[in-house]
């Protein structure tokens, strides 16, 4: 018989199907036993009753086991039949069972709640759990909402190289690869020179892949390995245009994750935000102004923001605002990378910002330097020879506009999404100091 899936059983009521799926749930109540088995697009409960030819292979069928089901599909007893829950009006009464994939006995209860490392270090099976299904679920709809809207204004994705000679951001904290003729190439931190040369072939570019920063860290927010959402636009005024791109990025990810993640935000217990018509914004140095008058911390002589200051502004713009997000500009030019454009008018900060969400950066962007002598200055202002950088270089030597762009962590934005408190439950197989899938440690 064809197979059915489970999200298509509320229309099969009376009829005999069969279903593929994976035994969720096993309950044995006297002399019947009752299941939840799930597939891709949904769960259903199945019961075998009494003298039922199901039932010996019912008693051997374990937890997590892939099966085969036939059945007949009944409505619930009204006193049954759970409100608001898929298939909450039906069951399947269970004719036959074949075990396609037996599971051994878990190790723990599906719904146990485990400590992180315990749950990293058995990710092939924690992943299969309700939570876990929801946070990737969720995750995997950002992604195709953020290709969805920059495809629909224009853009053009791209795959930037994972290999490069040196490091986009000029930094130290790459990892190192032995290559051919006995040279050394790094894995990427970032497509961000690529997806500048890209700006001058479409215009308008993205990009979303992985990128590694070989930072010794152990912190909640960061990882070793992480998937970067990148773009790049022409022919910009300044920084402005690219935060109200983002601006209306964020409102088409959140409408999209209100229509088709509402359960999976119910089973973590999250909200969606809502994105104001304009998010705030303000300079560095006005925030640190605000944090004295309104705290006595006094920051205004540091060139960046501490984490608690980040926590403090976010709760500021939800307070006095009505935003969970807030966008920080000019950073000082000695904080930003060798290609940010330096305003013009407020000369030793930059044309570059920070999206700021419930208490943490999760995305940093700016206008470009784009003429091909300030860019030169630009890089020998940061100690860096031009010469190591004559390929990319190239794009600007022979004519670009004026264009900027953005990069965002996938992970830390899920995890924001849904208040994870640690950015790897975030990851699928998450890579940090002390763990590559197994800890290190103990290797």
């Amino acid at each position: 018989m064809e197979r059915t899936l489970i999200g298509e059983l509320s229309g099969k009521v009376g009829q005999e199907v069969t279903i593929f799926g994976v035994a969720d749930v096993r309950r044995d109540q006297g002399k019947m036993v009752f299941f939840d088995f799930r597939d891709r697009s949904g769960k259903v409960q199945g019961v075998v009753l009494p003298n039922s030819p199901a039932m010996d292979v019912a008693k051997e069928t374990t937890i997590e086991s892939s099966v085969r089901v036939s059945g007949i599909v009944n409505k619930r007893p009204e006193k049954n039949v759970v409100a608001g829950k898929q298939n909450g009006d039906i069951e399947l009464e269970i004719q036959g069972i074949e075990i396609v994939g037996k599971a051994e006995v878990l190790p723990f209860e599906p719904d146990a709640e485990l400590n992180l490392d315990t749950h990293l270090d058995n990710l092939p099976l924690t992943l299969r759990t309700e939570r876990s299904r929801a946070i990737f679920k969720v995750q995997s709809e950002i992604i195709g909402a953020y290709r969805e809207f920059l495809t629909k204004e224009g853009f053009r994705e791209f795959q930037a190289p994972k290999l490069i000679g040196d490091d986009a951001e000029g930094s130290g904290e790459v990892f190192e690869v032995p290559y051919f003729y006995d040279k050394t190439a790094h894995l990427a931190t970032s497509p961000q020179l690529y997806k500048q040369i890209m700006v001058g072939v479409f215009e308008r570019v993205f990009c979303a892949g992985i990128v590694f920063r070989a930072e010794k860290h152990a912190t909640t927010r960061h990882l070793n390995e992480y998937t970067s959402l990148d773009m790049e636009m022409g022919f910009i005024e300044d920084h402005h245009d690219l935060m109200n791109m983002e601006t209306k990025l964020m409102r088409h990810i959140t409408d999209h994750l209100r229509a088709t993640c509402a359960d999976e935000f119910a089973i973590l217990g999250a909200d969606i935000p809502k994105v104001p018509e304009e998010i705030p914004f303000m300079k560095l140095r006005e925030a640190q102004e605000l944090i004295k008058k309104e705290t006595g911390a006094d920051k205004t002589n540091e060139p960046d923001l501490e984490p608690e200051d980040e926590r403090w502004l976010c709760e500021w713009a939800a307070k006095e605002r009505g935003s969970d997000f807030i966008f920080v500009t000019h950073y000082p030019v000695a904080k930003r990378p060798m290609y940010t454009m330096e305003d013009e008018n407020d000369k030793g900060f930059t044309k570059s910002f920070d999206l700021l969400f419930r208490g943490i950066e999760i995305t940093t962007g700016g206008q470009r330097r784009h003429d091909y002598q300030n860019l030169i200055d630009g890089i020998k202002m940061k100690g860096l020879n031009p010469d190591q950088f004559s390929y990319y270089l190239q794009a600007f030597k022979y004519g670009m506009p004026p264009h900027g762009g953005w990069g965002m962590g996938l992970e830390r934005l899920t995890a924001k999404f849904l208040n994870l408190a640690n950015v790897k439950e975030a990851a699928l197989f998450p890579r940090d100091i002390n763990r590559i899938d197994t800890r290190l440690s103990e290797n």
